[in-house]
């Protein structure tokens, strides 16, 4: 069975009725066409293709139109040459159209009189054509391939087929499908019954050659399912270019119904749109994307589409994730009948392979439900498979959908042949529960943001629960910021919207910027526009870094309102405390982040250092510190402690000015005299340089045991570093540094240029920063260590790249190394959980391994481990480490100590800052 012959079963059967509507919606009357017309109009078309075409290999006919009362003869009319229709929309851009005709090799074109003009001027230059014949409202265009490169002529597919063949594996994966030895072949006669590419929102676009095997299950089962009659009316919703088109236009047709048209134009102007479908000619069916609609408005869509009078019958909605049950019900009026379905497929598998009616109980339910919608049961002749990660077909759990059947296949690309039952991965993970199968998100919108998984669909979901969110739509723009674009009910408050999307997302999935717009841009497919919402935001950011600040008190002023507003702190008009610390506010790493970006927005420029001020320091230093990048010839406003690591005590045992404290143990601890001279940077901002005369003799080191962290914010203005200041050797000192009466360090500043130098693959993605290890005695022999997903820690030449060792470690790393005070040993995180000690307030670990080389030490979820980075029998000496956590919202106060004959020394204390000391 074929599409044609669908369509004339129906045209024998209602040949005077009504089978096309084109409305063009200026005050003019519709133009009609009965079935009889349709058909008659079709016959005449084919019969002129077959006296002027010359078909080799696969039989395809390009059809460049607008939506008109003459499309569906032009489908027709292609079909029953028989050849396969492709379709070209003329407002695509012209470059991604030629690809689409030369990936196709397109022969012919039929080309809508009206649109000639536009044709030529488009692909002037482009295309290489001759004119050949005019028939009605077509002109036909012969399209000549000269291009070697572009051309993809059949014998070069067919070679590369067959070199391809072995692969289908990869699609059908390890499942139990039993493996056909039948194959379909792209060239049969009447196999084609049209052509399309994938949008490309997914990935690199696809061709995509629809058998009338594969669409006529879906055509046959949704006029079962949709109970069609002569009566129906439907809405051609879909541009030609997106395959469910193909069904609007075919379900009517098929079923005596009519199908109704309108201009594009019309499409997007929803109020227009409404009247135009519910009033004027009582629309009964109509399968859309729910981002198309969105575009009606919610009032609109309660009060018209949906509402107890509504034509509307039946409500498909596919193409997209589907609204949440309350989202859904908020749409619906008081006493709507209309039944609504959610369908789900891929263009690869045209069209649609699920369907899941929404029972009435639901729809009607007074009760708030946050039940996600499955994906429901297969369509006629449709396989659906979940598998895992290992290609293993699953009946519990997460996984990736498949789609097949034995006759639901398509070619993609340059596919000669396909086995029947072949199966498509779809690229769209799913939760399988209790036999119901849960739509999840793409695996593409699955981003790792804060070190934790989230998919950028949830972040849209809930925030289009919010009752005062008309639309919205989530874009991880430049694959480092998360926006929200909302189109609102009523003037909103940004700070409102993201209290409410902190009380109902995880932290980690709280949005970097939030932008208020008129209205979401769209595809022609009628999908979110995201390269249209990323310009958006790019011409915010122009915009705003045009805004300056006048001057030093808005600054103060904004900073504080920025620290209310992120903190979720009362408006109380009053302003915060000068000496109010960001983190015993209420914030954490993560906000801080967040507090960080606002920061940097409302000032224009980055602003160094300014993490490990906004995570130590309180809101006065904050705003000196921004301050100085800002107005560099602006006074300070100074506190006591400003210029001081903000340190935090351990039950009130120390105050904040950076006195030390010293606890005693009846315990001794001995330690190896022989120590490493070396200087370790760490995270591009700290320098911790150990067992050098050098910095004892720059006041750096006050004794033996004792080390201080060189902190970026206190040398912000270094440019470069020389480099005997990094290996510990200087025969004067003074060249480099000198002491300023106020105790700061000021450094000549030079021009440093960055160039690659080398890369190293580490397998998988990494989390962490390296940690770069400078010793004092051969700076040469600098390396690099750096760990990944892959279980990997390396440590690479500085100089060379070249891999001096690897460790393959039981789990994934994701912290920086860290390294021992003796110069002799790292230690790097992994993903064990152990046990943890509490003391008064403050974590410690200790360990006591004395016959092994490789020690671990612990805090919650997390397991560090210690390797050396030299071999030989060395004793271990005390280890030094410091690493931020960016989850841990349970642990205390956490004090970074020193420790040396059981005498705790604080050297640095911060929340979500650890020390592990270990020892033998």
């Amino acid at each position: 069975m074929t599409l044609q012959e669908l369509v004339h079963q129906a045209a024998s059967i209602y040949s005077d009725k009504i089978a096309v509507c084109f409305d063009e919606c200026n005050n003019q009357p519709p133009v009609y066409y009965t079935y009889k017309t349709v058909v008659n109009a079709a016959s005449e078309l084919s019969n002129f293709l077959q006296l002027h075409c010359t078909f080799q290999g696969i039989r395809e006919v390009g059809l460049y139109c607008h939506p008109g009362i003459n499309l569906p003869s032009w489908i027709l009319g292609i079909l029953q040459v028989p050849a396969a229709y492709a379709p070209l929309d003329p407002d695509a851009p012209p470059a991604l159209s030629t690809h689409f005709m030369k990936k196709c090799n397109l022969s012919y074109i039929l080309v809508e009189k009206q649109q000639i003009h536009k044709f030529k001027s488009s692909y002037e230059v482009l295309l290489n054509y001759d004119t050949l014949k005019e028939h009605n409202d077509l002109v036909l265009f012969r399209l000549h391939w000269k291009n070697v490169e572009g051309s993809l002529m059949l014998n070069d597919r067919k070679q590369k087929y067959e070199k391809e063949k072995m692969a289908d594996s990869t699609n059908s994966g390890n499942s139990n499908e039993e493996k056909s030895d039948e194959r379909l072949d792209v060239r049969l006669n009447h196999c084609l019954a049209y052509v399309l590419h994938t949008s490309g929102t997914t990935g690199i676009p696809k061709i995509v050659r629809v058998p009338h095997a594969c669409i006529v299950l879906n055509i046959q089962h949704f006029r079962v399912l949709f109970e069609i009659t002569q009566e129906d009316v439907l809405f051609l919703a879909s541009p030609l270019t997106f395959d469910p088109s193909v069904v609007e236009i075919f379900v009517a047709l098929s079923s005596g119904a009519c199908l109704l048209i309108v201009p594009t134009s019309v499409k997007v102007l929803p109020s227009k749109l409404a009247a135009v479908l519910f009033s004027h000619h009582r629309v009964t069916i109509l399968q859309a994307t729910p981002t198309l609609l969105r575009r009606f408005g919610s009032q609109l869509i309660k009060s018209t589409v949906l509402s107890a009078s509504t034509s509307l019958r039946v409500l498909a909605l596919g193409g997209e994730a589907f609204p949440s049950l309350t989202v859904l019900k908020s749409w619906r009026g008081i006493d709507n009948k209309t039944q609504i379905f959610n369908i789900y497929g891929i263009t690869e598998v045209s069209s649609w392979a699920t369907f899941y009616r929404i029972p009435e109980q639901f729809l009607n339910s007074t009760l708030k439900s946050e039940l996600p919608v499955p994906l429901g049961f297969p369509l006629l002749g449709t396989v659906v498979e979940v598998r895992d990660t290992n290609g293993f077909t699953i009946q519990e759990g997460r996984g990736q959908v498949f789609l097949g059947g034995r006759n639901r296949v398509c070619f993609l690309d340059d596919e000669m042949t396909v086995p029947l039952g072949m199966m498509r991965a779809t690229g769209d993970l799913v939760m399988v529960k209790d036999g119901e199968i849960f739509f999840l998100g793409r695996k593409d919108s699955q981003i790792k943001r804060h070190g934790k998984r989230l998919n950028i669909e949830l972040v849209q979901q809930v925030a289009e629960g919010l009752q005062q969110v008309e639309s919205c739509a989530v874009t991880w723009y430049n694959q480092e910021k998360l926006i929200l674009f909302l189109v609102s009910k009523n003037d909103l408050v940004k700070e409102y919207i993201f209290k409410e999307l902190q009380k109902r997302l995880p932290s980690h999935a709280i949005p970097d910027e939030l932008l208020l717009i008129d209205s979401l841009p769209f595809t022609s497919h009628g999908k979110i526009d995201v390269s249209e919402l990323n310009k958006i935001y790019l011409n915010y950011l122009n915009l705003k870094s045009e805004c300056k600040l006048n001057g030093k008190e808005e600054l103060w002023g904004k900073l504080q309102y920025l620290w209310k507003s992120i903190l979720n702190l009362s408006e109380d008009p009053l302003k915060v405390p000068d000496e109010s610390l960001f983190l015993n506010s209420g914030g954490d790493s993560l906000k801080s982040i967040r507090l960080l970006n606002e920061i940097e927005k409302l000032v224009g420029t980055s602003v160094p250092g300014l993490l490990e001020i906004i995570l130590s320091s309180s809101i006065l230093e904050i705003y000196n510190h921004v301050l100085q990048t800002v107005f560099p010839d602006e006074d300070l406003v100074f506190s006591k402690n400003y210029a001081t690591k903000r340190k935090f005590s351990d039950i009130n045992q120390e105050e904040t000015s950076g006195r030390s404290l010293h606890q005693k143990s009846v315990m001794t601890l001995s330690c190896d005299n022989e120590l490493t001279a070396f200087t370790a940077v760490s995270r591009g901002s700290q320098i911790l340089s150990l067992n050098t005369k050098f910095l004892t003799k720059l006041g750096l080191c006050s004794s033996a045991h004792s080390s201080e962290l060189i902190s970026q914010t206190n040398i912000q203005n270094v440019k470069s570093l020389n480099p005997s200041a990094l290996t510990g050797k200087l025969k004067d000192p003074s060249h480099v540094a000198e002491v300023s009466e106020e105790g700061t360090y000021v450094i000549a500043a030079k021009k440093m240029e960055l160039h690659v130098r080398w890369r190293s693959d580490t397998g998988k993605c990494v989390d962490a920063s390296p940690l770069v290890v400078i010793p004092a005695v051969d700076k040469s022999s600098a390396t690099v260590y750096i760990g990944s997903h892959s279980h990997r820690m390396m440590a690479v030449d500085l100089h060379s790249g070249k891999v001096k060792w690897e460790q393959i470690l039981g789990d994934r790393i994701e912290s920086s190394a860290c390294v021992s005070k003796c110069g002799n040993f790292i230690v790097v995180e992994k993903e064990v959980c152990l046990e943890v000690k509490m003391w008064r307030n403050c974590l410690f670990f200790p360990l006591f391994e004395p016959d092994s080389t490789t020690f671990i030490c612990g805090y919650t979820g997390r397991t560090f481990t210690g390797y050396k980075s030299c071999h030989g029998e060395q004793s271990l000496e005390t280890f030094l480490w410091k690493t931020t956590l960016f989850f841990s919202t349970v642990l205390p106060a956490v004090c970074l100590y020193w420790l040396c004959g059981w005498e705790f020394t604080l050297l640095y204390s911060l929340w979500r800052t650890g020390l592990a000391v270990l020892y033998q």
